[in-house]
C-alpha cells in the first residue's frame, strides 16, 4: 500500500462518481440529491500494480448548510491524513465560490494537491478547464467520471505523488462491525472505541449513511471498526439513499470477523431488534449484543439481570452472543466489549483436531442415542471439521431425514463445551451417499 489519496472539493462535483470508478464498484452513494456524501469513505484501489486507500468526502461549501459543520471536520481530517489530494471541480458549472473556499482551504496546508476537471466528456468541452488555472494547482486534468475519461491520466499523476511505501493497516487485523436501529449509539461507540472524533454523531436519525473502515490499535492488537447506518426493516427501505446504506451495512457484515447488535437501554428492546439481527445470522457471523446507554440504568436495583432475561428470551436463536453492558458517552465498558469481540474472533477462528472430535461425538452417541425420526434412527458414522469463520463440520450419517432437531442441538452443545466454542455460531452438514441436507 502506498499511501492514501483524498477527494476534496464542493458538492455535486462528482466526487463518489470519482470514487467508484477509481475503485471499480459501487461503494459511494451517486445521488442527484445535494450533499449525499458526509462522513469519510474508505477503499482500497489500485493502478498499474500500485494500490492505496481512496477517501472519499462530503462536499465542502461556504453557506451553513445541514451538517456543513460535521462535514467540515470530516473533510480536515481526510486532508490532514492523505498523502495527496485530488481537487475535482465540475467543468459544467464553472468557477464558483465555494471552489475558492476549497482553495483557501487547501492552500493552509502543505500536501500534494492533483487539480481534476470533472464532466468534460468530449474534447469540444475541453475550453472550460481553462478558467481553472486561476485556483493555483497547476494545469488541471479533465476527466469524466460519468465516463471514465482522462482518468488513467489523472491515476498516473496521482501514483507518482504517492510515497514510496506506507504498511498496510488490515495486515491480522480482527474486523468487527456495529449494526443496530437507526440512532442507537453506533457512530458515538466507533468514536468511543477509537478515541476520537472520527464519524459524525447526530441525534437526526440516519446520519451515518456510508459504511466507513476505521484501523485502530489496542493493547497491542490490530482492530478494523466498520460504522454502518441504521438498518431498517426491508419493508420500510423506500428511498433510494436508504436502500444502498442497507445494502453497503450488509456488506459491512459480509466482511466483518464480528458483528455487535446495539440496543438502547434508555428506548428497550424492539422487535426491529430482532430482525436486524437477522443480516448478521444469515453470514453466520458471531454476535455481540451491546447494550448502550447503561449508565442511564446501572444505578437500579437487579436491572442488569432483568434486562438480561430479557434479552436471552427475545434472542433465544442466538444464545451463544455475549452480551455486554456500556455508555459510549462516558465511554465505560469497552473493556468488556474488547473482551468480547476477542473470544468471538477466538472461537470462530478455531479449528478441532480430526481424531479428538469423532471421539466425542461417538461418546455421546453412546451416552445418549439419536431419537427415532421419519422412520429410523440416526447414526453419525464420522465428522470432519472442514473450515472455520464460522467452525463447519460434515457429518456423515446414515440418512439425514432421520435427524431430530433436539439431537442435533444435543451434538451443538457438546461441541461447544468439550472445545470451549461458546461465542461462536457452528454450521453442521449432514451428509449421506445420496443426499445432504445442511442445517
Amino acid at each position: 500500500m502506498r499511501g492514501k489519496v483524498a477527494l476534496v472539493g464542493s458538492p455535486s462535483t462528482g466526487k463518489s462518481t470519482i470514487f467508484n470508478r477509481i475503485i471499480g464498484e459501487r461503494k459511494s452513494i451517486v445521488s442527484e440529491e445535494h450533499g449525499i456524501t458526509r462522513d469519510r469513505l474508505y477503499a482500497e484501489a489500485e493502478w498499474l500494480g500500485e494500490t492505496f486507500t481512496l477517501i472519499d468526502t462530503g462536499g465542502l461549501e461556504i453557506v451553513n448548510a445541514p451538517f456543513q459543520k460535521e462535514i467540515r471536520a470530516q473533510v480536515e481530517y481526510a486532508i490532514d491524513e492523505a498523502d495527496v489530494i485530488i481537487f475535482l471541480v465540475d467543468g459544467k458549472a464553472g468557477l464558483t465560490a465555494n471552489d475558492d473556499y476549497v482553495r483557501s482551504l487547501l492552500f493552509k496546508v502543505k500536501k500534494k494537491v492533483v487539480l481534476a476537471c470533472n464532466k468534460i466528456d468530449d474534447v469540444d468541452h475541453m475550453y472550460r478547464i481553462y478558467d481553472f488555472y486561476s485556483l493555483g494547482f497547476g494545469e488541471p486534468i479533465a476527466v469524466s467520471g460519468a465516463h471514465g475519461i482522462g482518468l488513467g491520466d489523472l491515476l498516473d499523476k496521482v501514483v507518482k505523488m504517492l510515497p514510496k511505501k506506507s504498511p498496510k493497516a488490515y495486515d491480522n487485523a480482527i474486523t468487527f462491525t456495529f449494526i443496530g436501529r437507526p440512532n442507537v449509539g453506533k457512530s458515538s461507540l466507533t468514536n468511543a472505541v477509537l478515541g476520537s472524533d472520527r464519524v459524525i454523531v447526530s441525534n437526526i436519525e440516519g446520519t451515518t449513511r456510508d459504511a466507513i473502515d476505521q484501523p485502530f490499535k489496542r493493547d497491542g492488537i490490530n482492530y478494523v471498526a466498520i460504522d454502518t447506518a441504521g438498518l431498517k426493516k426491508r419493508g420500510k427501505i423506500y428511498e433510494a439513499v436508504d436502500k444502498y446504506a442497507a445494502l453497503r451495512a450488509m456488506d459491512a457484515i459480509e466482511r466483518a470477523s464480528v458483528v455487535c447488535l446495539l440496543v438502547d437501554a434508555s428506548t428497550g428492546i424492539y422487535e426491529q431488534d430482532k430482525h436486524v439481527v437477522g443480516y448478521a445470522i444469515e453470514q453466520n457471523k458471531p454476535i455481540v449484543i451491546v447494550v448502550n446507554k447503561w449508565d442511564l440504568h446501572s444505578h437500579e436495583p437487579d436491572a442488569q439481570q432483568k434486562f438480561t432475561e430479557e434479552l436471552r428470551i427475545l434472542f433465544k436463536f442466538v444464545d451463544y452472543a455475549p452480551i455486554v453492558y456500556l455508555s459510549a458517552k462516558n465511554r465505560s465498558g469497552l473493556k468488556n466489549l474488547f473482551d468480547a469481540i476477542d473470544k468471538c474472533f477466538e472461537d470462530s477462528n478455531k479449528r478441532v483436531p480430526t481424531a479428538i472430535l469423532n471421539e466425542v461425538v461417538l461418546n455421546a452417541q453412546i451416552m445418549n442415542q439419536a431419537p427415532d425420526f421419519n422412520g429410523g434412527r440416526l447414526k453419525i458414522s464420522y465428522v470432519s471439521q472442514v473450515k472455520a469463520q464460522p467452525p463447519t463440520f460434515i457429518f456423515f450419517v446414515n440418512n439425514p431425514k432421520f435427524l431430530h432437531f433436539s439431537y442435533e442441538r444435543y451434538i451443538d452443545n457438546t461441541i461447544r463445551r468439550t472445545f470451549n466454542l461458546d461465542y461462536t455460531p457452528l454450521k453442521f452438514v449432514f451428509k449421506s451417499k445420496n443426499k445432504e441436507v445442511e442445517k
